[in-house]
């Protein structure tokens, strides 16, 4: 299943994908895709709804809104430097652990919606990475393979930071990811029947038309099951959490000379099988 939400901000509908660009709507049995839908097993309720209604082939997104695949999650953790390659364009040691920060929840906003730069700011960045969507009740998991039954699905993201912000001010780099609009996720959550192997996706993000990063989830460090197993061990992770997995090389702090976000810039990029995104960089408020 391919699930998405349609309409304007907070304004939502829950509905699932059928084909490229149609969908069904769900918002008649499902109250939204958050903490209560997957806590309560509501993706194999939906499956079969989804099946029935697949076979009138949908209504066709058109120009209408998409948000976040998911409501506002409990929290989104991230990890840094997982990429290999990423953490040789930054000069930085490749981690023996994951390195763990946090983004506020409240910087989730839809895949094609603007990225506004913070006030203050003077090196934004973009970062394409693989979304992790938590499916239920996670703490202290015995083994990596027990991540496989707490996943929902997949989830492309960009996470937007403030690299001043978050290498520069001192303190956790919560401060340099946690702007408003700094998360963009979806189009879509897809879950795991449909993506053959998570540890090899290509990924991409160009800036006006110019390709800044071309990688593959195969040079992860920590693949995403044992993420989820070793997040376990330190905290608990509740149905609807996001988990950013980290980014391929190619990011503005790492080229030569250094690249920084500027109103007006155009983000395009993707991941194989997630789908797209597009974001118009806006001035701060």
């Amino acid at each position: 299943m391919k699930l998405l939400r349609i309409g304007a901000p907070g304004a939502e509908k829950p509905a699932a994908l059928v084909g490229d660009n149609h969908y069904v709507d769900l918002s008649d049995v499902v109250t939204d895709f958050d903490e209560a839908f997957f806590g309560a097993g509501g993706l194999d309720r939906i499956a079969p709804i989804i099946a029935e209604r697949a076979a009138t082939g949908g209504e066709p997104i058109g120009d209408q809104r998409i948000g976040a695949p998911i409501a506002r999650p409990h929290q989104i953790i991230c990890v840094g430097l997982n990429y290999s390659d990423h953490a040789a364009e930054t000069g930085q040691a490749v981690p023996s652990e994951p390195i763990l920060f946090t983004k506020s929840p409240n910087t989730l906003v839809g895949p094609n919606d603007d990225v506004r730069i913070p006030r203050g700011a003077t090196k934004p960045d973009w970062e394409v990475e693989l979304g992790i969507v938590i499916g239920k009740r996670t703490s202290y998991l015995d083994t990596v393979h027990d991540a496989h039954d707490h996943i929902a699905g997949w989830v492309l993201v960009n996470d937007v930071s403030e690299r001043a912000f978050q290498m520069e001010r001192g303190g956790q780099w919560l401060k340099g990811k946690s702007a408003e609009t700094f998360n963009p996720a979806g189009p879509w959550l897809v879950t795991q029947d449909e993506v053959e192997s998570v540890t090899d996706l290509g990924m991409w993000l160009d800036v006006n038309d110019v390709r800044r990063q071309n990688g593959s989830t195969s040079t992860m460090i920590f693949d995403p099951y044992f993420i989820v197993h070793y997040i376990s061990q330190f905290m608990v992770l509740e149905p609807g959490d996001l988990i950013n997995t980290g980014t391929p090389p190619g990011v503005g702090m790492g080229l030569t000379p250094q690249v920084w976000l500027q109103p007006g810039d155009v983000m395009t990029l993707g991941i194989d099988g997630l789908g797209t995104q597009r974001q118009t960089v806006v001035a701060p408020r």
